[in-house]
């Protein structure tokens, strides 16, 4: 050891020269470790034993304890050798033989220090082995060693992680009666285990108990604190707590400062966010590489792409960061500037040439890949990462999952999450909530309430996240009541709703015209102290316009000046829009003057809706000029736009339609199952039931997804042939168009099955 420097080049020699598995050479290390323990070189004995017994495995490990224990007199205590093999098989993972040992040292009248039986609290929790961990408990209360604060910690902390909270918190109630005060440390696991759970009044409740207790809060108390009213919203309230903080004697960090401004920019007020992050440097507080990180994805998603940049470049100059850092920042940055294929080529090309990257870099293009919607290229870096040796995070997992939903893969989704919860892969509750949401995205409500109820079979308790994916899954299916009784069982829990949990119910109860139910949880939010947003007001107002009460709209959108609130281009959208449902056109045009006025731009929505409404009054020639308008400004029409004038061109006079469908056919439209059943309508309306029919077999031939408006249309389809069956309307220019139409669509449809046939492979995503 002396000769060689460090233990780690001392125990690289060791195990270059003990090479076989030998009797022999087992003998040798027994003793090259009693001489270690003598020289009081612990660790590095403990080193020794637990590579042999990790060599030779668990079947021989026996002999290796008896070897140890043969002749150990002439080294070492009893103490110390068994110390040396209870942590020995520890570290190797080999829990029960670590009990057998402990048992020995019973045995033989030794008393086992304080911090193996710590280590040993901390692996049987890891495994879930409850039953040894209260029996181990009751052994120390018997004969020792008294359990220490440490003890205490370990404990808690393993029941938090493994989701019991509530016997974190009652070991924390009992450590008096041990003569152990509750430390900052104890009172920190809780209050951090209490607001990932959701429970943030539970939280709250702690750390007054823990003031109360006489035990000071510290840096990391205050930085959980901030970090979780930021993930719910209450960015307000985040800041004048982190205001209080120097007058507490306490001086912030980097951690509590990028909790702040990432809760501004998920709160999408990123020049808040920039004025915070002067505020941090003239503070003296170094930026890291998640700050700029935070930032740069704000820029990028709601900020301007060229503060992005500037702020990049900004970076390279400073030169605050290490190599590795910056490359992962980098590649961030091009990610979330759609730059996609670029950030993976430059991640290729850091790879060889040998620069250290961690894995933080290959999330970046994961996540950005599955955004896309581009899962097998995900797939494909996440090879890659696994090539150099890289583990994945819960990050790199849920990020798998999310491109699978996105694409309603979730059949392999859900063997995907298998596969690696049997791999060991940190899977969290986030990879059950994106797999949730997808779930209720495809409108599969009972493989939601499935894999709901497997999470609690598994342990895995919802949090407010998964209770709020689901509230929200809910609500936009229409089951509102069960939404609102998932709500009840949420507060019950004391998991704290947020703006979001709100949101979905005011929408699923504006959505079933009980705009009542809606405004009275407006004024609960209140009541709780969470501020409508201008999301909740958007909702509120659509709910008006959709059953015509346009006053009441009117009204609303007023309150929102009102609230300190600006509108946006989604709140002038839907006042236009229930305008137009009402025919009241002066209102749309002061509503387009005021959008202008405010800086707000008409989008695909606003022009969509204005189309709408002229196609909706046979204005075709109005509609079109429109369309032109969108063309002349830059706007790419969308699906929408192409089924709203399709169906205004079915009911339009034949030679002005043939007009518009050659001009909607150089646009290159692209059909979906709404022109579908904009098709099948017409078909039915025009006196042809029997040809919907016919196209409907032809369609369910190449697999085509019909929706449930597909099927209601079919009802009717044979409604109307049962109703008149020698009911026939000869040939005309119309139907003609209608055939063409349909034959485009159909043909469309045919080929894009075909080289989906065509295309990769199902995923086998952990081999």
């Amino acid at each position: 050891m002396n000769l060689l420097g460090t233990r780690e080049t001392a125990f690289a020699f060791f195990k270059f020269v003990f090479r076989d598995d030998s009797e022999s050479t087992i003998r040798s290390c027994c003793t090259v470790a009693h001489i270690l323990a003598a020289q009081n070189l612990r660790v590095f004995a403990q080193d020794v034993v637990s590579w042999v017994i990790k060599r030779i495995g668990e079947s021989r490990s026996e002999d290796l304890v008896e070897f140890m224990w043969g002749g150990h007199h002439k080294y070492e205590s009893d103490f110390s050798v068994l110390d040396t093999l209870m942590r020995a098989f520890l570290i190797v993972d080999m829990g029960s033989r670590a009990l057998d040992i402990l048992s020995r040292m019973r045995e033989v009248g030794a008393r086992p220090s304080s911090s193996a039986m710590t280590i040993l609290f901390e692996f049987l929790l890891r495994v879930g082995d409850y039953s040894s961990v209260w029996k181990l408990f009751r052994e120390m209360i018997r004969d020792g060693p008294r359990p220490s604060n440490y003890t205490f910690n370990a404990m808690i902390l393993g029941f938090c992680k493994n989701g019991h909270l509530r016997i974190g918190e009652s070991l924390l109630n009992v450590m008096g009666k041990f003569k152990c005060n509750p430390d900052v440390y104890a009172y920190n696991i809780l209050i951090n285990a209490n607001f990932i759970s959701g429970r943030t009044l539970n939280a709250l409740a702690w750390v007054h108990l823990m003031i109360e207790g006489g035990c000071k809060p510290s840096i990391i108390t205050f930085n959980t604190i901030v970090n979780a009213l930021c993930s719910e919203g209450n960015v307000v309230e985040a800041r004048k707590l982190f205001d209080e903080i120097q007058e507490m004697g306490l001086s912030a960090n980097v951690a509590i400062c990028n909790s702040l401004i990432n809760g501004y920019v998920k709160a999408r007020d990123v020049g808040q966010a920039n004025m915070f992050y002067e505020e941090m440097r003239l503070k003296g507080i170094n930026p890291d590489a998640v700050t700029f990180n935070i930032l740069i994805a704000g820029h990028f998603k709601y900020g301007r792409e060229e503060d992005g940049d500037r702020l990049l470049r900004e970076l390279l100059a400073m030169d605050l960061l290490p190599d590795h850092s910056l490359l992962d920042i980098s590649v961030a940055g091009l990610c979330w500037a759609g730059h996609l294929d670029e950030a993976m080529e430059f991640l290729e090309n850091m790879l060889e040439k040998g620069m250290k990257t961690s894995v933080v870099a290959f999330n970046s293009v994961i996540a950005a890949y599955s955004r896309a919607g581009l899962e097998d290229d995900a797939y494909k870096v996440y090879k890659l990462m696994m090539k150099f040796s890289l583990t994945p995070s819960s990050s790199t997992c849920s990020s798998l999952l999310m491109g699978l939903c996105k694409k309603g893969r979730l059949q392999e989704a859900r063997e995907l999450l298998y596969k690696m919860m049997e791999k060991g892969f940190p899977i969290n509750r986030v990879a059950f909530t994106v797999l949730l949401d997808g779930y209720f995205r495809k409108g599969d409500l009972a493989g939601a309430q499935d894999l709901w109820n497997e999470m609690q079979c598994r342990g895995v308790s919802p949090d407010a996240v998964a209770f709020s994916a689901f509230i929200n899954g809910l609500s936009k299916a229409g089951l509102i009541e069960e939404a609102y009784d998932l709500f009840l069982e949420m507060s019950n829990k004391g998991l704290m709703p947020n703006n979001f949990v709100y949101n979905s119910l005011i929408g699923g109860f504006c959505n079933h015209g009980k705009i009542h139910e809606a405004l009275k949880l407006e004024r609960e939010m209140r009541l709780k102290g969470l501020l409508p947003d201008i999301f909740t007001s958007n909702i509120i107002i659509n709910g008006f316009c959709k059953h015509g009460r346009m006053k009441s709209a009117f009204d609303a959108f007023m309150d929102i000046h009102r609230a300190g609130l600006v509108p946006d281009i989604v709140t002038y959208n839907t006042l236009i829009g229930g305008y137009c449902e009402a025919f009241d056109m002066v209102k749309v045009h002061q509503f387009m003057n005021n959008m202008y006025a405010n800086g707000w731009e008409p989008d695909i929505t606003t022009y969509n809706i204005r189309i709408h409404g002229f196609c909706s009054t046979r204005k075709m020639s109005r509609a079109v000029m429109m369309l032109d308008e969108l063309l002349s400004v830059g706007i790419v029409p969308n699906t929408v736009t192409y089924n709203t004038m399709m169906n205004g061109v079915c009911r339009d006079i034949l030679d002005r339609a043939m007009i518009i469908t050659a001009k909607l056919l150089k646009m290159a439209f692209i059909p979906n199952v709404i022109t579908t059943n904009v098709l099948l309508s017409h078909f039915c309306k025009q006196g042809m039931p029997k040809r919907a029919l016919m196209w409907c077999q032809k369609l369910s031939e190449i697999s085509f997804e019909f929706d449930e408006v597909s099927y209601k249309i079919m009802d009717q389809a044979y409604h109307n042939i049962r109703e008149d069956g020698e009911f026939f309307r000869e040939t005309s220019g119309k139907s003609l168009l209608l055939e063409f139409l349909m034959c485009i669509t159909y043909d469309y449809f045919s080929r894009s099955g075909l080289k989906q046939k065509n295309g990769p492979e199902s995923l086998k995503l952990i081999v």
